[in-house]
């Protein structure tokens, strides 16, 4: 249901409907999902759900990006009626077999986008770009007269744009890395212009994250002046860091070549870095508002470029009427049994939650670990799990679960666990809050604040279960037994986590935080332009740093 009761909602649609006035569009808001909703489960695909759903007199679009099509299956959501519009793009489709033909280029505009790389490494110290140069670097992608793909990708003109960059910049010996690298990052630039430019007509833009749909809602705000509004659930830089950081170390322990190879990956691997926080303060600079989940996440936007007096802290809500009955199922006796209720993926360090569990089995006997999240992410990753469990023994203990209907699986859990390398503020933390459920998680996002409290008045509630260091099994598994053996402090830790959710975490409030920015967006369409930290268009040549931060 709606956020705000029979008159919170009629006031709220009072003034969406003043809003809309006059304006011919598909949809009030389009929301723009990088690998997410609605071919993806997780976290942020039920948010975006749960949006979609609690603001039931707002019109939304949906338009979805993707790698490529081969990465993603049949949609794992059922849009709500408010859905009124809906695309699929992919950003890596395969080119349809074709003869390449000898062509010049636009070398003007070859050598405007040179200038142009040049103010942006130059804003990258003073912090600005004026709009203007953003518009028109933005505006010449995909046109006759500008930078055209085929241009790009077959042009005399792209090919010595290229080689001089590399031959300036470049500290590496492979030109094949560089170049096949430039390429990647910019190929789906013109995808995204092409989006941009076809997308019908909506009041607004959000997008979910920063990186490719961030950017993509920058181009609309300066190509179209439609508002765009950003909302970051993770740090995209960060986890696109994580994920590099991750193939790099794959790389250089899976190949007897050497540390060239392994140079070479973590040059190659600075430019994309470099390229992540370059898109990442286009989208800070042109959005509207920026908002994140928690105060930590916040500052890390300012640190990144995120103009200050631009952000704001929406926290995540959830629909307390729905986990009472959950609540009500809950056993006396406390079970034994862990639960890890995410994707079956790196980044959720499903390893350290079984080296938990082995950990807790050498002394509670009865204990479990339940892994319940997809596994078809990351195929090779949940059979490295799965052979890890085999490997320790613990056929008996550890089970993997697959989709499940959470409000089912939560009354038989006796712990909620996250062992996560990041997390931003994790909707089944707040969920088994509400359902009775003590959490243990390692101190990565918001998870302290939601298990210890975040201000003085919500610390007085009590701790609701314990915060680990990562990749720590031995601490995981002592926290989970000191929480499991002892009833007083299980059920004290119970009762500070259904206070704390029921205070500050209710799904009402969000609704009408998002009910309240989507409006202001859609009064205000006329944008001014101001100085943003960093903004301007994506550098790949643009030397990079070898650390992962």
């Amino acid at each position: 249901m709606p956020a705000a009761g029979p008159a919170g909602l009629a006031d709220g649609a009072s003034a969406l409907v003043r809003a809309r006035a006059g304006k011919e569009t598909v949809a009030d808001i389009a929301l723009l999902l990088e690998g997410t909703y609605p071919y993806i489960r997780g976290g942020v695909s039920a948010w975006v759900h749960q949006i979609i759903s609690g603001l039931p007199e707002i019109r939304f679009a949906v338009v979805f990006i993707g790698g490529e099509k081969t990465m993603y299956g049949p949609a794992q959501y059922a849009f709500p009626p408010n859905v009124t519009h809906a695309e699929t793009h992919y950003l890596m489709s395969p080119d349809a077999p074709s003869k390449v033909r000898a062509r010049k280029g636009n070398r003007k505009a070859f050598l405007e986008m040179a200038e142009f790389h040049a103010l942006l490494r130059a804003s990258g110290q003073s912090g600005y770009m004026p709009d203007e140069k953003m518009a028109g670097a933005l505006a010449q992608l995909g046109i006759a007269g500008g930078v055209r793909r085929e241009d790009f990708l077959h042009s005399e003109s792209a090919w010595s744009y290229i080689t001089s960059q590399y031959r300036e910049r470049c500290t590496e010996p492979s030109f094949v890395n560089y170049f096949w690298a430039v390429r990647a990052m910019h190929d789906p630039l013109f995808v995204l212009a092409d989006i941009a430019s076809g997308l019908p007509p909506v009041g607004a833009v959000h997008a979910i994250s920063t990186g490719y749909a961030g950017l993509l809602g920058a181009m609309i705000r300066l190509r179209r002046s439609i508002p765009f509004l950003l909302t970051e659930h993770g740090i995209y830089t960060k986890e696109r860091k994580i994920d590099l950081a991750q193939a790099t170390w794959i790389h250089d322990h899976s190949d007897d070549v050497g540390n060239t190879l392994h140079d070479e990956m973590g040059y190659i691997r600075g430019m994309w870095i470099s390229f992540y926080e370059h898109i990442g303060r286009i989208a800070y600079g042109q959005a509207l508002q920026i908002v994140s989940l928690y105060e930590g996440n916040r500052k890390r936007q300012i640190a990144d470029g995120a103009p200050a007096g631009k952000t704001r802290v929406i926290t995540n809500g959830i629909d307390l009427q729905r986990y009472s009955t959950v609540l009500q199922r809950r056993p006396a006796e406390i079970p034994a049994v862990l639960g890890l209720v995410g994707r079956v993926v790196p980044i959720k360090d499903i390893k350290t939650f079984i080296r938990t569990v082995h950990a807790l089995v050498n002394v509670r006997h009865d204990a479990e670990g339940w892994i319940v999240g997809p596994e078809d992410e990351d195929p090779a990753y949940a059979a490295e799990c799965k052979d890890l469990v085999a490997s320790l023994g613990l056929g008996g203990h550890v089970k993997f679960l697959g989709f499940q209907n959470v409000a089912e699986i939560l009354p038989q859990l006796g712990l909620m666990v996250l062992t996560s390398i990041s997390e931003a503020l994790p909707l089944v933390v707040l969920e088994a809050f509400a359902s009775g459920l003590p959490c243990l998680a390692t101190d990565v996002g918001s998870c302290r604040e939601l298990i210890e409290g975040r201000t003085e008045e919500d610390r007085a509630l009590g701790v609701a279960g314990s915060v680990v260091f990562i990749a720590d099994p031995e601490g995981a598994a002592r926290a989970a037994l000191e929480l499991l053996n002892d009833a007083g402090r299980w059920h004290a830790a119970q009762k500070a986590g259904l206070e704390r959710v029921r205070r500050y975490y209710n799904d009402r409030l969000m609704f009408d935080s998002y009910r309240d920015l989507y409006t202001q967006a859609l009064d205000n369409p006329a944008l001014p332009s101001s100085p943003s930290a960093g903004a301007g268009f994506p550098s790949p040549e643009n030397s990079p740093t070898m650390e992962a931060s």
